[in-house]
C-alpha cells in the first residue's frame, strides 16, 4: 500500500524504492486474489488497466487517483495474476494511448511491447560472494572486466540464429570467464529494448531484464553461476535518455512528465531521444530507486553510467545558439550534476561494497572525487584518452612511431587524477572503426605481435581493466550483434596463442599486487626510461603495498630485436623474466632473456644497478625480482 509517507518522499524526490509501491504487485486482497496497479500520470484525464484479461477494453477497469495530490492512480483488479499481459490506458486532452508500466518486472518479448505482470521471487546460493564481495570490488583490488553483449556472445551451435538463453548462458559464460581469468563480467544494458539494435541503449523497461533471453528469475540464475565462480557483475545503465516510442515513458501522461519540456534540452540531437529531466523531483526518484532495484534484487556488483558527458554540459552535441545557459550563465547542467551526486551518494549508502562508474569522455574534475569535497562521487572513471592515444600509436607504421611517442607516456601525466579503467570497449570495434586486431599495423604476424604488446602494456599500465569479448580471439571482423563471436578462429595458432596470452597476463595481473594495490597512487609508477623516442622502447616500475614486490616492464615498439639494451634497475640479483609476450607459446618469435637476467652494479637511468636485457620484436616483457 501506498502511505502518505511515500508520496511525500515520491514529491520531494527521497523515495528510492519506489519499485515496491509502483507499478503491478500480485496480492491477496481481502480473501481475493488479484493485483494491485499503480502509475503515476498526474496529468492524465483518466487512467485504466488493459490487458488480456478484459480483451484490451479502455475503461474495464479503471483506476482511481489518489487525494493527495501527488498525481498516482491506484486500483486492484480481481482474477490477475502472474503472467497476465497489461497496459495503462491513459486518458489525455488529445486522446487515449495505451502505455507499457515504466515499473514493470518483465515485458513480452520483443517485438511485442504489452508489460506483464510478474514477482520477483527466486532462492539465492551466493552468500559466500555477497559475504566477501567488498574484497573483489574494492578499488585496491584487481579488476579485470569482460565486456559482453548477451546476444552475440555466442549463439547455438545447432541454430545460430536463435539467442542463447539466460539458462544457456548460465552452463558457459561464467566457466569461460574463469577460465580466461577475467575478475568481472559487464553487461551492455539488458534493461527491455525492443529495439535490439540499439544494444540496449534505448531503454524502454528499466526494472525488467530483456525478455529476449528469458525471465527475470532466468537472469537471476545466471548472475547467481557467475558468483558461484568468484566473477563480479556489473550492468550498464543509460539514466541520461531513452526512446521516443510511443508506448514508452515519452509523453507519458500527454505532458512531458519523465522528459525536460524545454524544447531543446529534452531531446537529443544526435540518437534523436528524450534527455530525462532531471530536475523533477520524481524522475530523479524514479532512476535512482531504479538503480537500487538492480542492487538489492538482482545482487549486481556495480553499474557503468552510459553517456556521463552527455549529461554535464547543456552544450553536448549542440552549435552555439542550440542551447540555453544555467541559472548562472555557464554550460554546466546543474541538476543532471546534482542527480549524479544523489545517486552516489545514495549507493554509497546502501551498498558501499559496489561500484559505480563513469563512462566521461572530458576533463571535468573530480569524477572519482568525494561529493562533500565537490566530486561527483564515482568510483571509477573511463580512461578514452589513454585508449585514443594508444590505439593511435599502434595503428601507426614503427618506422613512424619514434615522432609519436608522447602517445605511449602521455597518459602518466594524468593517470593518478582520477580513479580509471582503461577500456577497450565494444565502442571501437564497430561501425567501421575496424576490429582490435584491424587497427594494429603490419602483415598478420605483425598485427598479433602488436596487440600481445598493446595488452601488455595496459594490464601494466595504471588503472583496472576493460576488454570487449572476441579481442581475446583476434577476430578479424567487427562485431556484429546479429552473430555470435567467431570461436572457430581458435582452431589457428595466431588466435590461439593470442588467447592463450591474455589467460596468462590475467592470471599474472590478478595475483600481483604490484600492478593493482597502487592505482591511483603516484608512488605505484615510475618511470625507468621513457626518453628512447629513436628506439621507441619505454621501461618503467610498478611498486604495490610494503608485503608486495616490484615489477619491471618494458616495451618494445619496434619489430626489431634489440641486444644486450640496458636497463636501470633498484636491486641487484637476479630479475626474473615473469611474462613475454613475444614467447613461442602465444605465436611470438621466441626471443627473450632465458627466463631472467642478473643485475650488473653498474648504476644507469638512476637506479644503482642495470640489466643487460634482449628485447624481443613487437613486445612487452615483465620481470620481477628474486
Amino acid at each position: 500500500m501506498i502511505s502518505a509517507y511515500d508520496t511525500y518522499l515520491f514529491r520531494q524526490g527521497y523515495h528510492y524504492r519506489l519499485y515496491t509501491r509502483l507499478g503491478a504487485r500480485p496480492v491477496d486482497s481481502d480473501g481475493r486474489r488479484g493485483t494491485e496497479f499503480a502509475v503515476w500520470a498526474p496529468n492524465a484525464r483518466a487512467v485504466s488497466v488493459v490487458g488480456d484479461f478484459n480483451g484490451w477494453n479502455d475503461g474495464a477497469d479503471p483506476l482511481l487517483l489518489r487525494e493527495d495530490g501527488s498525481g498516482i492512480w491506484e486500483g486492484f483488479v480481481p482474477g490477475v495474476g502472474k503472467g497476465a499481459l497489461y497496459k495503462y490506458a491513459i486518458t489525455t486532452p488529445a486522446g487515449c494511448v495505451q502505455k507499457g508500466d515504466p515499473y514493470a518486472f518483465f515485458w513480452e518479448t520483443p517485438p511485442r511491447t504489452a508489460s506483464v505482470v510478474w514477482d520477483l521471487a527466486y532462492t539465492w546460493h551466493d552468500e559466500d560472494w555477497m559475504r566477501s564481495r567488498h574484497h573483489s570490488n574494492a578499488t585496491g583490488a584487481p579488476l579485470s572486466i569482460y565486456e559482453v553483449h548477451l546476444g552475440s556472445w555466442r549463439r547455438p551451435e545447432d541454430d545460430p540464429n536463435r539467442f542463447m538463453t539466460y539458462r544457456e548462458l548460465a552452463e558457459e559464460l561464467p566457466g569461460y570467464v574463469r577460465e580466461m581469468g577475467f575478475t568481472h563480467v559487464e553487461l551492455l544494458p539488458v534493461m527491455e529494448h525492443p529495439f535490439y539494435a540499439s544494444w540496449g541503449y534505448q531503454t524502454v523497461g528499466y526494472y525488467a531484464p530483456t525478455g529476449r533471453y528469458g525471465t527475470p528469475q532466468d537472469f537471476m540464475y545466471l548472475i547467481d553461476r557467475l558468483h558461484r565462480e568468484g566473477i563480479g557483475i556489473i550492468l550498464d545503465w543509460v539514466p541520461s535518455h531513452f526512446p521516443v516510442d510511443e508506448y514508452g515513458l515519452a509523453s507519458f501522461d500527454g505532458t512531458h512528465l519523465y522528459e525536460h519540456a524545454h524544447e531543446v534540452r529534452g531531446l537529443h540531437p544526435e540518437w534523436t531521444s528524450n534527455l530525462f529531466n532531471h530536475g523533477r523531483h520524481e524522475v530523479r526518484a524514479f532512476l535512482i530507486s531504479n538503480a537500487l532495484f538492480w542492487l538489492d534484487k538482482y545482487h549486481v556488483d556495480g553499474i557503468r553510467v552510459d553517456a556521463v558527458s552527455s549529461m554535464l554540459y547543456l552544450d553536448y552535441a549542440r552549435k552555439p545558439g542550440e542551447w540555453t545557459p544555467n541559472v548562472y550563465g555557464g554550460r554546466e547542467n546543474l541538476e543532471a550534476i546534482d542527480f549524479l551526486r544523489r545517486l552516489n551518494e545514495a549507493i554509497r549508502t546502501d551498498y558501499p561494497d559496489t561500484l559505480v562508474i563513469a563512462e566521461e569522455a572530458t576533463s571535468w574534475p573530480h569524477v572519482t572525487g568525494p561529493v562533500p569535497a565537490g566530486g561527483l562521487g564515482f568510483d571509477l572513471k573511463w580512461n578514452m584518452g589513454w585508449m585514443h592515444d594508444t590505439l593511435r600509436y599502434l595503428g601507426l607504421d614503427p618506422i613512424f612511431r619514434q615522432y609519436h611517442h608522447n602517445l605511449l607516456t602521455f597518459s602518466i601525466w594524468y593517470a593518478f587524477t582520477e580513479r580509471y579503467v582503461l577500456p577497450l570497449s565494444h565502442d571501437e570495434v564497430v561501425h567501421g572503426k575496424s576490429s582490435l586486431i584491424g587497427k594494429m599495423h603490419g602483415d598478420p604476424w605483425q598485427r598479433f605481435a602488436n596487440l600481445r604488446l598493446l595488452f601488455g602494456y595496459m594490464y601494466t599500465h595504471p588503472g583496472k581493466k576493460l576488454l570487449f569479448m572476441g579481442s581475446e580471439l583476434g577476430q578479424w571482423e567487427e562485431w556484429s550483434h546479429d552473430t555470435g563471436l567467431a570461436w572457430y578462429l581458435l582452431a589457428y595458432p595466431l588466435h590461439a596463442g593470442l588467447r592463450k596470452y591474455l589467460q596468462d597476463l590475467n592470471r599474472f595481473y590478478r595475483t600481483e599486487p604490484a600492478l593493482y594495490e597502487r592505482d591511483s597512487d603516484p608512488e605505484g609508477f615510475s618511470w625507468v626510461d621513457c626518453s628512447d623516442v629513436k628506439k621507441s622502447v619505454i621501461s618503467y616500475l610498478r611498486t604495490g603495498g610494503p608485503a608486495a614486490g616490484t615489477v619491471l616492464v618494458v616495451c618494445n615498439a619496434t619489430p626489431v630485436p634489440r641486444y644486450g639494451y640496458r636497463i636501470g634497475v633498484p636491486e641487484g640479483g637476479f630479475w626474473r623474466e615473469v611474462l613475454n609476450s613475444d614467447a613461442d607459446v602465444y605465436g611470438g618469435s621466441g626471443v627473450g632473456n632465458l627466463g631472467g637476467v642478473a643485475a650488473d652494479p653498474g648504476p644507469l637511468h638512476g637506479q644503482p644497478h642495470s640489466l643487460a636485457l634482449t628485447l624481443p620484436p613487437l613486445a612487452t616483457l615483465i620481470f620481477k625480482h628474486e
